[in-house]
């Protein structure tokens, strides 16, 4: 039907008798600040050219405010009826300036700013940090130090797939795999709390290698974790897996050609589910990952059902991760051997002058890194994460850029939900499992 009324007849009315008068065309029902957006984003697509509306297409806002965005994303959609002619992510909601907010701190304090850029896998986003600047200082990481970060990196992917899997399996409207999801996310909260004091925002990997010893305990916890979770995912399969609604909103939506993934710089579970054989850990190994051996999950359907598929192997593969990280987790430091950038003991600290001088001059003045340039890549569970640091020589880094997955993966959206319907958007964002705080940043 028309989505604009007739210039000549009478203006549109609301039940309280309010004229509605603004409403005569359709630039009206566009926000003006964003009417660029919409206009660029549909001329290209549209037969009509550059005009946004048609007489069988409208405007339509989806967010930020909704819930099925994952965050305050707000996409603008021409459909027609309920087919999605295009679509246009519109970002910068959840903005704060962390890249630029690094140049102002040490280097020790930007690491409890990496925990709120993808914020469902902090001890990730600390590690692709830490591993720029340690090239730079070129610093040595005990074993020790590297099978644990290995593990705590591996129980964040399985806390990240958890949000994944609950929020993805609600908006769908299976919201007992939601519950089930928290259930096991739970424990993992309190593993990172007992580690590190935080539930969330750990920083709990350092420049250097660990903030703390884990409590001896801990490792009884993760083990009865672990044991009992591969028949938690067995749980969520068989409650999703032969559910013919949750099939049907699956399977054959929202495809993704492996050439596409790669042109529009897809990472990550959505890559590996288009059929391209990738992962950072296996093919461009750091922290020790080359001593653990994985399988790496792909699929050549890529739809959301092959998204789905792919991260729920993964679950299997992080369990097996871990269980090798403490069956050869080695005795030893948990920190380089270098008093002037990494801080001392406590009790070092409170009974020698030298480490108390070290802490001070390391609290108060920071550490000086060699002047040059360093980048870092990892496997987050959302994708392929890089970090950029650029130092001058001084005690605060020149540069920071943080290269996450979801900003990549995003711009894929139209690709996948083009020509498809309204309601498949809501599952297509699930799939790609994006984190606006990494978006933004």
């Amino acid at each position: 039907m028309a989505f604009v009324e007739d210039l000549e007849k009478p203006a549109v009315r609301d039940t309280t008798g309010a004229t509605l008068a603004g409403f005569r065309n359709a630039e009206d029902l566009i926000i003006p600040d964003v009417k660029d957006v919409v206009e660029e984003s549909v001329s290209g697509h549209h037969p009509h050219g550059s005009d946004p509306v048609s007489d069988r297409t409208m405007v339509l806002n989806m967010g930020p405010q909704h819930p099925s965005t994952h965050g305050v994303l707000r996409l603008v959609l021409e459909i027609d009826g309920e087919t999605v002619v295009s679509l246009a992510p519109d970002i910068g909601y959840l903005h704060t300036g962390i890249e630029k907010t690094c140049e102002a701190k040490f280097y020790q304090q930007v690491v409890p700013m990496t925990d709120r850029i993808d914020y469902l896998c902090p001890m990730t986003n600390n590690l692709a940090y830490a591993l720029a600047v340690e090239k730079l200082l070129q610093l040595e990481i005990p074993e020790r130090a590297q099978y644990l970060r290995v593990l705590f990196n591996e129980l964040t992917r399985i806390q990240s797939h958890l949000v994944w899997l609950g929020t993805h399996a609600m908006d769908i409207g299976a919201l007992t795999v939601f519950l089930y999801c928290f259930r096991e996310r739970e424990q993992l909260l309190r593993i990172f709390e007992a580690v590190s004091g935080q539930r969330m925002m750990t920083s709990y990997i350092r420049v250097g290698g660990l903030a703390l010893e884990p409590p001896l305990d801990i490792y009884k916890q993760i083990r009865t974790f672990l044991k009992d979770f591969p028949s938690k995912i067995e749980e969520y399969e068989g409650l999703l897996n032969s559910n013919p609604i949750w099939m049907a909103r699956l399977k054959g939506v929202g495809y993704l050609s492996a050439a596409d993934a790669i042109a529009l710089g897809v990472t990550g579970p959505p890559l590996r589910a288009s059929g391209v054989d990738f992962d950072v850990r296996r093919d461009m190994p750091y922290s020790g990952y080359e001593k653990f051996q994985f399988n790496v999950p792909t699929s050549t359907v890529g739809d959301v059902w092959a998204r789905y598929i792919v991260r729920m192997q993964e679950f299997r593969e992080s369990v097996k991760i871990c269980l090798q990280a403490l069956d050869g987790l080695p005795e030893g430091r948990i920190t380089a051997d270098a008093p002037k950038i990494v801080l001392p003991d406590r009790e070092q600290m409170k009974t020698q002058m030298e480490s108390l001088i070290h802490h001070f001059k390391i609290v108060t003045e920071g550490f000086q890194v060699p002047a040059g340039e360093a980048t870092s890549s990892v496997e987050a569970p959302h994708g392929m994460m890089n970090y950029y640091v650029v130092s001058d020589g001084t005690a605060k880094p020149y540069r920071v850029h943080m290269r996450n997955p979801g900003f990549a993966t995003l711009q894929a959206l139209e690709t996948m939900c083009k020509g498809k319907l309204l309601a498949d958007v809501v599952a297509v964002i699930g799939s790609i499992d994006i984190v606006l705080g990494e978006i933004d940043r």
